[in-house]
Parts: structure tokens; C-alpha cells; sequence
């Protein structure tokens, strides 16, 4: 399969053939068995104090005329500490048990619990493949509801790398035809529920990713355009190319990036 290489004014310069990666059969289980590695391996681990709800020094007895013993009081048998006493006269109040108050969590979430997740390194690199060969079916990039250009798919060339400012990647992309691309991932949705007091408010929409070579100015100078993502070559994975595990993210890739998997053979 060859594709067009445009250039950064939207102009054809020429035609290069794409590497046996984007032949790879479009395999959905796989991908999503990728991307859920890799949202388990990013997760924080949490977990409540072993002891907590457990450090008060409790009693419960029943035995009769034991000292400090509920015996006979006509209360639940729930472990209790001892409040305040007067003489032998002891005043309890529930501690320990779940349902007290100040007492231990039922089923605390455990510290020890290990979340991380693995997956062999054939089928990590299958599952990139698969992605990968999706990002050049229209077909697949539309159903994402991606904006796509009459053109797509189709070859950057490599001199978009250098742009330096973000207004000049914005002007680029829309010479290119993502202009509506850009207006419908740029949309942020304000999240219902807790979350918008935790620190993420707003929910945003993924847009365009581009593949580059290696360290270029590009990485930096678009960062700052909403829902669009620059990766190099050589750091993609299966939720870059397929976010929330639906493969056909609109993509493009430069010519030498193109070149890198190729040469390096990649992901085989």
C-alpha cells in the first residue's frame, strides 16, 4: 500500500510505500487486552492503615462478677473500651466492631493488593501492529467520529517536526483539513459527579495524534493544543493508537518516522 506525502502547505510532494506493520490483521481483543495492561500497570496504589479503627484497647465479657465486665448491664455484646469510671462503676462505648463509631472499616481497601497486570511481549507488539495497520482505514477513523479530511490517509512530511510556536502547528493542521478535527477535540465537557472537586473538571475528547522520528521542537510547541498528542517513533503503544481500546485513531505519521519502522523494524 503506498501513500501520498503532503507537505506542510497541503501539497503533494511525492509517494512513499508503507511497511509490512501496517498490514497486520485488526485483531479488537487484542488491543483491548493491551490497553487494559497498561491502565492497570499506571494505577496508584491505595489502601487503608492495617490498624486503623483497631487501637483502642477493647473488652467484651459476659463472665459474671468479673472486674470491668458487661455483665449484667443489659447492653449488646459489641466490643467496647472503657469512656470514664467511677469506683467500680465503668462507662462504655462501642469501639473496634464496624459498626461503632471510630471503629474499623468492614472491608478495607488493601495496601497489599497488587495491581499491576502482564502480557507477553509477542502479543504486546501484535496488539500495536493491529493498531497501527487501523489508523489508515477511513472507514475505522470515521466510526471513532474523527473529522477526517477527503484525502486521509496520507504521509506528513517531516519538516512539520520543526515548527516552533503552537499558532504555526494550529495553521498547519487546518492547511491540512482538520480544522473541524481540531473545533470538535478542543470541546470540554464538564464531568458529573465527584470528580470535578478532585481535580479533573473537565472531560476532553481525543483528537489527531502525529507520529514523529525523535526529539523535534513539535513535541513541545503542540502540547498545548487540546486533544492532540506527538509521540516519537519508537514510544507508541496500544493506547496511543487505539484510546479506550477502539483501534482507528486519526493519525499521521511523517515520512521518516515512516523510514524508522522500516529500517528498525519495529514492533516485530
Amino acid at each position: 500500500m503506498e501513500l501520498k506525502i503532503i507537505s506542510k502547505e497541503n501539497i503533494e510532494t511525492g509517494k512513499q510505500k508503507l511497511p509490512i506493520q501496517f498490514q497486520e490483521e485488526i485483531r479488537p481483543d487484542l488491543i483491548k487486552r493491551a490497553v487494559e495492561v497498561l491502565r492497570a500497570n499506571s494505577r496508584q496504589p491505595y489502601g487503608a492503615d492495617p490498624m486503623a479503627g483497631k487501637k483502642a484497647a477493647t473488652n467484651l465479657t459476659r463472665r459474671r462478677r468479673k472486674y470491668k465486665s458487661t455483665y449484667g448491664h443489659g447492653i449488646s455484646r459489641v466490643p467496647r473500651k472503657i469512656l470514664s469510671r467511677n469506683g467500680a462503676n465503668m462507662n462504655w462505648v462501642g469501639a473496634m466492631a464496624p459498626g461503632t463509631v471510630g471503629g474499623r472499616i468492614a472491608h478495607p481497601a488493601k495496601a497489599e493488593k497488587i495491581w499491576t497486570k502482564k502480557i507477553n511481549d509477542k502479543e504486546r507488539k501484535k496488539a500495536i501492529r493491529s493498531a497501527i495497520s487501523a489508523t489508515v482505514i477511513k472507514e475505522l477513523v470515521e466510526k471513532r467520529n474523527h473529522v477526517v479530511p477527503n484525502n486521509y490517509p496520507f504521509i506528513v512530511d517531516a519538516e512539520i517536526e520543526l515548527l516552533q510556536k503552537t499558532k504555526d502547528v494550529v495553521k498547519v493542521l487546518n492547511k491540512l483539513g482538520l480544522e473541524k478535527e481540531l473545533e470538535r477535540s478542543t470541546e470540554r465537557k464538564v464531568r458529573a459527579g465527584k470528580g470535578k472537586s478532585r481535580g479533573r473538571k473537565y472531560k476532553t475528547k481525543k483528537g489527531p495524534l502525529i507520529v514523529v522520528s525523535g526529539d523535534c521542537p513539535l513535541i513541545k510547541s503542540a502540547r498545548n493544543i487540546l486533544g492532540l498528542d506527538v509521540v516519537k517513533i519508537n514510544q507508541l503503544n496500544s493506547e496511543l493508537l487505539a484510546p479506550g481500546a477502539t483501534p482507528g485513531r486519526l493519525t499521521l505519521f511523517t515520512n521518516k518516522a515512516i523510514e524508522l519502522i522500516e529500517k528498525g523494524g519495529l514492533y516485530l
